[in-house]
């Protein structure tokens, strides 16, 4: 005779299985059983202070760990989680969303229940737009299988699913789950040998070959792989915006961040002049493209992702990533190149003066080297993330931003899930004032669980991206005293900054106050910016109608 769960403790199980160790929420009456039964297995339960919130901190925990969970309740917790989970969905990080909604029984003749909108499965229908698999656990002989779809497609595709449980089912017997497959994706061995064929022929012919990855390396974890990659043959690699630190950023052979004519000259003459470009997991998307700054030709690129490879303008259906990577390392690509790295002049070790005023560009000249190797840096969207892409990270997959979807708000509740199962490791956050006042509140998060990051609040009086796109009094916003938070959340540390002075006294007591967080409020110029923000705000002012 089979044995015999439920169907909530049988999703637990699954989670526990997948390696999840948190999950992040807000209850609501819907879901009260399911969190019970949370509460009881080993997996903790992170309470944030918002939904969005609980989104942000479980897709940087994904991104962080290789999987993440949010629990929330039914239309006003899952709504407005969804903006998390739509960007997760965007980015490919693997997120479970896991909801409760109205018992079955309650149903009957279609009550107006609390929080229903239109009918009762609205939420379900709408999160089929941002999810891999979207199911409602709604029959006990389904639910196992569903859950197991679910979960394995989101381990597959790397991207979010959502699985909603009617709080009458969730001690609904089922059948108990046995061991979880979670098989790669099938490879056409045929159609990989004619790609690699096609590819080994343009690598061994170019002069000047690079490579450009991007964030799907982290994503499906072929880091290691990569590498051996780039140590074997000696080519020049760059990355994305947003795959930025998908390899250590002190590698010999490491160019930069390639963002069209935004970044850095000598990566975007590199990348720019190959004549075999390797472009490895990328999303080539508008920001990491500088906002079609950039120069690419596509008869001179190979481009492999995680659902195709594209070699010139010949497409191959069926040939995943790392299947690809691998195939390539093992191919004979002629002899090893020594890579000809261009870089820029060394910088001198900064010297603070102490009366001079703080601005962006200085800021970051003095956070490059405040950065080591114990320390993670997230960036929320704006100012902060431009000025951020130039700092050197000292390992793999310590920088994380929503540089594609470009959800204001994400940095400080990442800072949760990025830190909650690393305490080893601290988060730097470099936040807009904007931004924070989206989610800031979740340093009561992080001051309850005894998390430390350094939180450096660019304080500019608005949102200075949209200044140099469009000015307009909407791009205004009220002053906070951001450096007093400690006294609301009644922990934690922070400090106003106006000069080099005060950033070098602030930046030396934030690096010793372990027990708690720091919080820097960094005065600005209202116009003050970085060099890939003046660039950027002068190409996407164009598009608006308004040259600046």
């Amino acid at each position: 005779m089979a044995k015999r769960t439920t169907i909530g403790e049988y999703l637990c199980t699954r989670l526990e299985q997948i390696g999840l160790k948190h999950v992040f929420g807000i209850p609501g009456d819907y879901v009260l059983g399911f969190y019970d039964l949370l509460v009881a297995s080993p997996l903790e339960v992170i309470g944030t202070t918002t939904e969005i919130a609980a989104g942000y901190a479980a897709d940087a925990y994904a991104r962080v760990n290789g999987v993440g969970a949010v629990c929330i309740t039914y239309c006003v917790g899952g709504l407005n989680a969804l903006n998390a989970v739509a960007g997760a969905y965007a980015e490919k990080s693997p997120l479970v969303v896991i909801s409760g909604s109205p018992g079955l029984g309650e149903r009957l003749r279609t009550p107006l229940l609390h929080h229903k909108v239109r009918d009762f499965h609205t939420q379900l229908q709408i999160y089929e737009k941002v999810t891999e698999r979207a199911f409602a656990l709604e029959d006990a002989q389904d639910a196992p299988g569903q859950i197991d779809e679910a979960i394995t497609s989101c381990l597959r595709t790397k991207r979010p699913v959502y699985l909603e449980i009617p709080r009458d089912m969730v001690h609904t017997p089922c059948d108990a789950p046995g061991p979880l497959k979670t098989d790669p994706p099938a490879t056409d061995r045929a159609v990989l040998r004619e790609a690699i064929a096609e590819a080994t022929a343009m690598l061994r012919k170019a002069k000047r070959p690079v490579i450009l990855a991007g964030v799907e390396i982290h994503r499906f974890d072929l880091q290691a792989s990569l590498v051996k990659l780039v140590e074997k043959t000696g080519y020049p690699i760059a990355a994305t915006l947003l795959g930025k630190s998908i390899i250590r950023e002190n590698h010999p052979q490491y160019l930069g961040v390639y963002e069209g004519a935004m970044g850095r000259e000598h990566v975007r003459k590199a990348v720019e002049g190959s004549d075999c470009l390797l472009i490895l997991g990328a999303f080539m998307t508008d920001i990491n493209l500088g906002v079609y700054t950039a120069q690419l030709d596509v008869s001179r690129s190979i481009n492999a992702t995680s659902d195709r490879v594209t070699i010139s303008r010949h497409h191959y259906e069926g040939v995943s990533l790392r299947p690809f990577i691998e195939a390539l390392r093992r191919a004979s690509l002629g002899a090893r190149r020594k890579a000809r790295i261009a870089r820029p002049p060394r910088p001198k070790p900064f010297r603070p003066q102490a009366k001079r005023a703080v601005t962006v560009r200085r800021l970051f000249d003095r956070m490059n080297g405040f950065l080591d190797e114990d320390k993670m840096v997230i960036c929320d969207i704006g100012d902060c993330l431009f000025g951020a892409a130039d700092l050197t990270i000292h390992k793999r997959t310590e920088f994380l931003s929503p540089a594609y979807y470009t959800s204001m708000g994400f940095a400080v509740p990442a800072a949760v899930g990025a830190q909650i199962n690393q305490r080893r490791v601290r988060p730097v956050v470099f936040v807009g004032d904007g931004a924070f006042q989206m989610t800031g509140q979740e340093l009561s998060t992080i001051a309850r669980h005894g998390l430390n990051p350094i939180i450096i609040v660019l304080n500019n009086k608005g949102y200075t991206t949209e200044r140099f796109i469009n000015e307009g009094p909407y791009n205004d916003i009220h002053e906070w005293a951001y450096h007093l938070w400690p006294q609301i959340v009644r922990k934690g540390w922070g400090c106003e900054v106006r000069t080099e002075g005060e950033l070098e006294e602030a930046l030396g007591v934030a690096q010793t106050n372990t027990q708690s967080f720091s919080i820097l409020n960094v005065h600005l110029e209202k116009m003050d910016h970085s060099n890939a923000m003046a660039r950027l705000g002068k190409r996407l002012s164009q598009r608006v109608g308004r040259r600046k």
